[in-house]
């Protein structure tokens, strides 16, 4: 194995942001709709996703200064290590990995219940009753076989899986616009009531959930060293997907809210496939359109993920935080294999969860998420004041207040995932988030425990002037 083999520039402009984009619209938009407005009443659900989106819209400048002054694979690694050190930067990373393996579990989940809406009578094969839910075989077939596609997708190279991303965006664009223009025509604005549900409570339940939904702008740091554009580009089109995202699901929502009263988004488990039925006079196939724009996103939800969360995996391994296999390079298709594979073995378990696991992993992946989020804030604070001579091709204007209003609502919403908040995590949850740093603990020690914490520094030194 060449040790000096690298990541391959293959990246351009839509490649980028087809990436971004595509990762962040994933299956949510097409599931929970029906939830967030049942919640939060319509346009209580819009304002949550106006607040997350403004709140992401902060982190994500900090993310596209960071990303265009150090384009290094691993992304919040590096920014992490250069403003606080190994400790905390190997925490925020696992963070961030853990969440992005949720999304691949999520999509893995999420990838049968698809399959329930287009064919009659698709559960069969009883296996086991999880919180009320019957398991099947076909059931859990379905995302299992899924899951294994699209590692293999991702094995064979960054430029297979962005050509594959490209199109499916696409196909997500083209079936949100037919829902949002036919409800826009057929709806009503009577249909919308109750305009708030719940007060304050409800607001909250779906402000902790739009993390998970916007997450996906940060797979582009994590693959910084696989585009071939300008630094200062890569900032810019960091920022335009979190605009684009904020933009989609407040249509959506909308969308659904203009042509479905809320008896009708609590008895249906696919609501903007309902809705795009009810937009076009109970057209099936619009239905089924839908859908098909809603597999577009899991896949490319999915797609990127395996992107974000085996780069970063990778970063980790590279600098000696995780077992030095983990950072290897396949010598053909050069992609972090082994970094794969390992995502893979995790993800390809969660359909066995049931549908109950879609809620669980939507939550738990929230706080990991947020977590980093709010470090890679406060590491752009520090940053502005350790660093002040580093390089900026897209330097922020009002530099550390941004910093310090993406850190402080990064962190407040880090906070409602907590116990005694009307939105806290259930026992669960809380399960999955501990048995994800015990193993985290586990590789760390033994990384290490085996390679020293002098290796961290001189690669980190290297990497790091690499840019400067």
């Amino acid at each position: 194995m060449d040790s000096d083999q690298k990541l391959l520039k293959l990246l351009g402009n839509k490649d980028v942001l087809a990436l971004a984009f595509g990762a962040m619209i994933g299956w949510g938009w097409v599931v929970t709709t029906g939830i967030w407005i049942n919640e939060a009443g319509s346009l209580g659900a819009i304002l949550a996703f106006v607040i997350g989106g403004i709140m992401v819209v902060f982190v994500g400048l900090t993310y596209a200064e960071l990303a265009a002054a150090m384009p290094l694979v691993g992304g919040e690694f590096v920014y992490t290590y250069k403003a606080m050190g190994r400790v905390l930067s190997f925490i925020t990373t696992w963070a961030i990995i853990f969440g992005y393996v949720s999304v691949v579990a999520f999509e893995a989940v999420a990838l049968p219940t698809v399959f329930e809406y287009l064919i009659p009578n698709f559960s069969q094969g009883y296996l086991y009753t999880i919180q009320g839910w019957d398991v099947t075989l076909t059931w859990a077939g379905t995302g299992m076989l899924g899951s294994i596609l699209i590692a293999w997708v991702n094995y064979r190279g960054i430029k297979l899986t962005s050509f594959i991303n490209i199109v499916l965006t696409l196909l997500i664009i083209i079936a949100g616009i037919l829902l949002i223009t036919g409800s826009s025509v057929s709806g009503t604005t009577a249909t919308m009531e109750p305009f708030f549900q719940k007060g304050f409570s409800g607001l909250l339940t779906v402000i902790v959930m739009t993390p998970f939904m916007f997450v996906g702008f940060d797979v582009i740091p994590q693959a910084a060293e696989e585009i071939n554009l300008p630094k200062k580009r890569i900032g810019q089109l960091l920022i335009f997907s979190v605009i684009l995202a904020v933009i989609w699901y407040v249509s959506i929502i909308f969308g659904v809210s203009r042509v479905m009263t809320p008896s009708e988004l609590a008895a249906t488990n696919l609501a903007t496939a309902d809705a795009m039925s009810n937009a076009y006079g109970g057209s099936q196939l619009m239905a089924n359109i839908l859908v098909l724009g809603g597999i577009g996103g899991i896949l490319t939800s999915w797609l990127g993920f395996y992107v974000g969360g085996s780069r970063a995996i990778y970063a980790l391994a590279k600098a000696g935080m995780l077992p030095k296999f983990l950072g290897e390079l396949h010598p053909k298709y050069r992609t972090p294999h082994k970094a794969i594979i390992l995502i893979a073995v995790l993800s390809t378990m969660a359909p066995l969860l049931g549908r109950p696991a879609l809620v669980w992993f939507v939550d738990a992946g929230g706080i990991g998420l947020v977590i980093g989020w709010s470090m890679v804030a406060l590491s752009f604070v520090i940053l502005r004041k350790k660093a002040p001579e580093m390089e900026r091709p897209f330097k922020l204007r009002g530099g550390s207040v941004i910093g310090w209003i993406a850190t402080i609502l990064a962190f407040g919403i880090a906070t409602l995932y907590l116990p005694g908040m009307p939105s806290a995590l259930g026992i669960p949850e809380w399960i999955i988030i501990g048995f994800w740093f015990l193993i985290g603990a586990i590789f760390y020690n033994y990384s290490m425990h085996k390679y020293g914490k002098e290796n961290v520094e001189d690669h980190m030194k290297k990497e790091i002037d690499r840019i400067a």
